[in-house]
């Protein structure tokens, strides 16, 4: 999808007036890389698991969840911290529900909301999938200088910042 979209901008979209790299660029590289690494992970986990990365990251999205919802996630919850709609976890959640690698109730607080979090058969298969998740990832980034590393991690946090302020003030809706 970048190289799609990168092949069909004109030069000046790409380059802009300013020097420096422009923010498509930028977006673009940034997009790139994460495609890439999500291709990466989701045939490893396909291939050795025989699951999906996004079926990984919303069991490693209750267990990471677990010290300040013990009791679990609600379902809109789980789909903000997922960054995808309701209706797309709505699925991938009976499905789980379904393999017994998540329970959902009925929350005592807003009987609209449904409460998820882990069985133990899914505590078992996240622990079994999360240290060569972490060792793909590692794999991945092996080649790159571990004070570069740093020094990304540093700068995408403030890319961070920078897109939520820009939010903040209504920028790109």
């Amino acid at each position: 999808m970048a190289e799609t979209l990168h092949a069909s901008l004109p030069d000046e979209h790409l380059t802009g007036s300013a020097p420096g790299v422009s923010p498509v660029r930028l977006w673009l590289r940034l997009l790139s890389c994460t495609m890439l690494i999500e291709r990466r992970l989701a045939g490893s986990l396909r291939a050795r698991f025989g699951t999906t990365l996004a079926r990984f990251d919303l069991l490693a999205q209750l267990a990471h969840a677990r010290e300040e919802a013990p009791e679990g996630l609600t379902m809109s919850e789980l789909s903000r911290r997922l960054m995808v709609s309701n209706g797309n976890v709505t699925g991938l959640v009976a499905r789980l529900t379904r393999e017994g690698l998540i329970k959902r109730r009925t929350s005592t607080l807003d009987r609209r909301a449904q409460i998820v979090c882990l069985t133990p058969k899914g505590e078992q298969a996240l622990a079994e999938m999360i240290p060569e998740h972490h060792a793909w990832l590692a794999e991945l980034v092996a080649d790159m200088p571990q004070a570069e590393r740093d020094r990304l991690h540093e700068l995408v946090g403030q890319l961070k910042s920078a897109v939520d302020r820009a939010a903040r003030r209504g920028g790109a809706a």
